[in-house]
């Protein structure tokens, strides 16, 4: 699979609308295959790795990034993406290997794997004493509905948002996702006619399945013909930046007396990251020198 994937932002009706389109396929992938995601998870972190890397791109330095962390109490756990500006995004799933039977509407069960009963964190760190820390509850465990919460009662925007991902027997077929947000002038009018739009166009995964292009999506959510590009060339990638020496830092935070517990009874200590299974291996010489 080429890495098509594009990320690119547009505004519609003369600057009273933004929209941000994503294609995330070969992301979404790379995930799938480093964690062995089954179709439902792979449904679940698809879309939360999406809407991460589109929150990413707002970020202004690389230093600065944002944390997703979601917990509805349902089969796979606790799900957390983090991102940077790039963007560069990595996820993990708590149980990653769970399968449910397809929902009443014969689609992949995504909420009842989230479940619905828990909250939505969002962690920005932007190089600020504090990072900015906005909790909501979750709808419906749908990812999209959910987020689409947060934003109107965390940030404040009004948004439309549309997450999907389209599995197939070799992997991830189509996945991306648009969110539209309202700028103050956005009128009645325009509103209406973007409710409409959204209720009658296929779904994000199936328009990116059919080979149609970000701005293709874009008029079409829209409704507008005239949308005039904001950024684009931007290439969402799954990276991860573990490395010995932050393993090597968390082994420290252990404290002495521990660490000569744990050599006492090991030669080695094997540590794994959790957002791409890298492995570092940490021998009975190498902790005595950080003991040391």
């Amino acid at each position: 699979m080429d890495n098509n994937d594009r990320i690119i932002k547009y505004m519609a009706y003369d600057g009273k609308v933004s929209i941000t389109c994503a294609d995330t396929t070969y992301l979404v992938e790379k995930s799938r295959q480093i964690h062995d995601l089954t179709p439902t998870t792979t449904a679940v972190m698809g879309r939360v790795l999406t809407i991460t890397s589109m929150m990413g791109v707002d970020l202004k330095n690389l230093d600065e990034s944002i944390t997703v962390q979601i917990n509805g109490n349902g089969p796979i756990g606790k799900i957390m993406a983090v991102s940077n500006c790039f963007p560069k995004v990595k996820g993990y799933i708590q149980n990653p290997l769970v399968e449910l039977p397809l929902n009443q509407n014969a689609k992949i069960d995504v909420g009842g794997a989230v479940g619905k009963d828990g909250y939505i964190n969002v962690i920005k760190d932007i190089g600020i004493k504090e990072p900015y820390i906005g909790i909501t509850p979750i709808v419906s465990g749908e990812i999209a509905e959910d987020f689409t919460k947060y934003f109107a009662d965390s940030e404040q925007k009004p948004t439309i948002l549309a997450l999907g991902v389209l599995v197939n027997k070799s992997g991830v077929q189509s996945s991306g996702g648009y969110l539209l947000n309202l700028m103050p002038d956005a009128t009645d009018e325009i509103i209406d006619k973007l409710e409409k739009n959204v209720s009658n166009i296929p779904s994000i995964s199936k328009m990116l399945s059919d080979d149609m292009s970000l701005e293709e999506i874009a008029k079409v959510v829209t409704g507008d013909n005239n949308i005039k590009v904001i950024e684009e060339n931007i290439i969402p990638v799954y990276e991860c930046d573990c490395s010995k020496e932050k393993f090597e830092k968390g082994l420290i935070s252990l404290g002495k007396e521990e660490l000569k517990d744990i050599i006492k009874n090991d030669d080695k200590i094997e540590t794994v990251c959790q957002f791409c299974n890298k492995k570092y291996i940490f021998d009975k010489e190498y902790i005595e020198n950080i003991i040391k």
